[in-house]
């Protein structure tokens, strides 16, 4: 029996949906944990990959057997700590106290901050105040570390100022991405963790774990001005309509008024979602056990850590994309499985030592040698030593 009721399709979970503010997604809370650590992470996506491993999950029907696993590659280049940032409890919510930076950024960093204030002397050019990002002025008071320790009674957490290392990977972008890493534990301990990574790197494998749960948060793709039945999935309607990829109304006579509800055409795409409890199935810093021979279509080769997670992430590739540890306690267990394989990689998605060299695959171009192009003169020098070739006679 034919269905009678049709509403149209699309989530109104989402509104307005118009473009994201920026491209670099930032938490605004995080999970709590117990000890002293940083608690999310910024990496970039490479691509997606098929694994084949064994199923851990007890209570799934295929218990013991092999599967097939989409994953998503996320490579994470190490994060740059340039400085730590010190934030009080106000009435009206948390407040900048203070914060301390690196005294000589590289250049890469100074290409992301204008007028970067150093240690070493004023930077030529026009006096811009220190943490003026892009154009835009900030007014936050410049100190150090034990100046904030000094004021600790007012802190009420800490958070590292970081920046990502792009040109450390392989798809040719320099400029990074700055964003800010939580930290557990208690204000003590946080200056402690502070004090040790100032000026340091933050690598993905001291933030997560193997078979953990994270969220992921990202701006996906963009794709323009659309129409109601791509953006909002409405039927189309029968060859006889006046117009065809249309709402049937758009309103009753009374409310004379357009209600938000109703399917509009706009902007689709480059939006930020965040997607929860995504699994991670592997951490490594070996990326001949994920690259293909040919690379990642638009990105190139993975050339540093990566993450492996479970399923899709809501982003292009080369775009960043912020993880963090789960705020919400998952209620599956999917994708709990143990020996993963990569499919078309190399190496056969084995694992492999960083010491052993990976010889390469034999493909029908690799077969063809490139014939060396010899002149008269020196086929003429080799009949004469007699390294020629003798051709052989005919019967």
């Amino acid at each position: 029996m034919s269905r009678i009721h049709k509403p149209h399709s699309g989530s109104l979970a989402f509104y307005p949906r118009k473009r994201a503010k920026k491209e670099t997604p930032s938490f605004r809370t995080i999970g709590a944990a117990g000890e002293s650590r940083a608690l999310n992470f910024l990496g970039y996506k490479a691509g997606m990959v098929h694994a084949i491993a064994k199923n851990e999950h007890q209570k799934s029907v295929t218990f013991g057997q092999d599967i097939v696993v989409p994953c998503t590659v996320i490579e994470c280049p190490p994060l740059k700590v340039f400085g730590v940032r010190a934030y009080a409890r106000t009435p009206y919510g948390a407040r900048v106290l203070g914060e301390s930076t690196i005294g000589k950024p590289d250049r890469f960093l100074r290409k992301k901050i204008k007028g970067f204030k150093q240690k070493h002397g004023k930077q030529k050019g026009e006096k811009k105040e220190a943490g003026q990002m892009e154009g835009k002025k900030t007014e936050v008071q410049e100190t150090s570390v034990a100046g904030l320790e000094r004021e600790k009674e007012k802190v009420n957490a800490l958070r590292l100022l970081v920046a990502t290392q792009p040109n450390l990977a392989d798809f040719g972008k320099k400029k990074p991405e700055i964003s800010e890493v939580f930290l557990a534990g208690s204000v003590d301990e946080q200056f402690e963790f502070a004090k040790e990574k100032l000026g340091k790197e933050l690598r993905a494998s001291e933030v997560f774990q193997e078979k953990q749960f994270v969220d992921v948060k990202a701006v996906d793709a963009g794709k323009g001005f659309s129409g109601v039945i791509k953006r909002f999935g409405v039927k189309v309607q029968r060859p006889k309509a006046k117009k065809r990829r249309i709402v049937g109304s758009i309103s009753p006579w009374s409310p004379s008024t357009v209600m938000w509800t109703v399917p509009r055409p706009g902007q689709m795409g480059y939006q930020s979602r965040t997607e929860l409890n995504k699994r991670i199935v592997k951490v490594s810093s070996k990326p001949a056990e994920v690259n293909v021979p040919a690379g990642f279509k638009g990105y190139g080769k993975v050339k540093g850590e990566f993450l492996l997670l479970a399923g899709s992430v809501p982003a292009p590739v080369k775009r960043a994309v912020a993880l963090r540890h789960a705020v919400r306690k998952a209620t599956h267990d999917r994708f709990n499985v143990s020996g993963m394989r990569v499919i078309g990689t190399k190496t056969g998605g084995k694992e492999i030592d960083e010491e052993e060299s990976v010889k390469p695959q034999k493909v029908a171009e690799e077969k063809k040698e490139k014939k060396e192009h010899k002149s008269v003169e020196d086929e003429i020098q080799a009949a004469l030593k007699g390294d020629k070739e003798k051709k052989p006679k005919g019967k």
